[in-house]
């Protein structure tokens, strides 16, 4: 009798319902299941639908649907099963940073994609098992805004003693070793253990690549250990990470101060114990309630704002200057590259940028930054249309917002709009 095969989403059920009810078991037996097409497909259409440049072989998504997607498959399912599977290297690409500084970015094959694919679609399941409630990045369910919701949460619970955290090189520092000491608690599995070794040890003697899709879930993994330390600190700590960004809140007391102390340090040592250090430069500790004090977490700025009508105040949270200039600069860039191209055209290709921008930031107290932007952006389109017709000034008075929005098209809600995540309060515990 042939066993009828599962669907990959059962398969992930089921791995995550034995990783819940049995929370020190070792899995084994998951090579098996990266060899599957049903599996290997699960996590090519995902890789397609994410798109992106292709990796060092040159080979794009078009190339592969046009020699067939079964085929190209069907033969890295064969590499997979006869174990002769290598991954390619990685196309690097640096993008800058603030500072002058740059940022690595790897970008690996689509082969490779596919395959560091199915092995998270494998190992998910069983690491979201163990993850803590404080983690926010690169998981189901979960999103920047939740980690932003719960730092807010934080400080209307009072916790106005802010220890801004920031990791030296966090990705490029990561040590190989105990990575790979943490993914074996739970995975027994020697083929998946060696062939994840092989997409680190890809890298060089340290860090891990980013731009992979395993890259993210492998940084949870390296990070769960101080996640379940802090936590411990549930009342008197509040704690939400995003991957490698992270910030811790307590009470700005005498006893509060010694919590931001012992927190401070035992993120010390949790980092060097993978390998990597704090930036000493970055990190610091701030009161929200000293006039004009603010701190940075994923792109927003947050402080403490007193109200009149509010006893309490409130936390304001709002897109950084940079990130406001940053889309702008984005938009003059993309209409400069447009200048063959109609001004409906041209508003095409600057709609996605805007409104990935507007659906990231349309939240908290940011109708001031998104009128900036709203403003800044019409006006840098009514100059491309000016310019098409080789005139002076922004055609305020040739074209009306009707044909602005209407007929060009232009993305106009910028609303802010209520997240409802599912951080809560917490509450002032005893102390642990």
């Amino acid at each position: 009798m042939i066993k009828p095969t599962i669907s990959t989403q059962e398969l992930q059920r089921r791995i995550g319902h034995r990783a819940k009810s049995a929370l020190e078991h070792r899995f084994w037996g998951l090579y098996v299941h990266l060899g599957k097409l049903e599996t290997l497909e699960a996590a090519y259409l995902e890789a397609k639908r994410k798109g992106g440049a292709p990796g060092s072989d040159a080979e794009t998504f078009k190339a592969i649907e046009d020699r067939g997607r079964h085929e190209f498959l069907a033969e890295l399912a064969a590499e997979v099963k006869n174990g002769t599977y290598k991954p390619r290297p990685y196309r690097r690409r640096e993008i800058p940073k603030e500072g002058g500084k740059v940022r690595t970015i790897s970008i690996p094959a689509i082969r490779d994609r596919v395959i560091q694919g199915a092995l998270r679609l494998l190992l998910e399941p069983i690491f979201e098992a163990d993850f803590s409630r404080h983690s926010f990045g690169a998981r189901p369910g979960r999103s920047a805004h939740d980690a932003i919701a719960e730092v807010r949460s934080g400080l209307i619970w009072k916790k106005h003693l802010v220890v801004d955290v920031d990791l030296k090189s966090f990705f490029d520092d990561i040590g190989h070793a105990p990575l790979l000491a943490k993914i074996a608690r739970r995975i027994q599995d020697d083929r998946i253990l060696a062939i994840i070794k092989q997409f680190l040890k890809s890298t060089g003697r340290k860090g891990i690549p980013q731009g992979s899709p395993l890259s993210p879930l492998l940084a949870n993994v390296a990070l769960n250990d101080l996640d379940h330390i802090l936590g411990r600190g549930f009342g008197y700590l509040s704690y939400a990470r995003y991957l490698d960004d992270m910030v811790v809140l307590t009470f700005d007391s005498k006893k509060g101060r010694r919590w931001a102390a012992r927190a401070l340090d035992r993120i010390r040592q949790e980092a060097e114990a993978i390998g990597v250090s704090l930036n000493v430069e970055k990190t610091r500790t701030v009161r929200l309630t000293d006039p004009g004090t603010s701190f940075a977490f994923l792109g927003f700025s947050i402080r403490w704002q007193p109200n009149p009508t509010i006893r309490k105040g409130y936390a304001h949270t709002s897109p950084r200057r940079k990130k406001v200039i940053e889309v702008l600069r984005k938009v003059r860039e993309t209409l400069r590259s447009s200048r063959h191209l109609s001004v409906r055209d041209a508003v095409a290709r600057v709609n996605p940028i805007v409104r990935g921008w507007v659906n990231y930031f349309r939240v908290g107290n940011s109708t001031r930054e998104l009128h900036v932007v709203r403003t800044g952006v019409e006006r840098k389109v009514r100059r491309f249309a000016v310019k098409k017709r080789k005139r002076k000034g922004f055609g305020w008075t040739r074209w009306s917002s009707e044909v602005v929005y209407g007929t060009w098209g232009l993305f106009d809600d910028y609303r802010v709009r209520h997240h409802r995540g599912r951080a809560k309060a917490s509450p002032i515990g005893t102390d642990p």
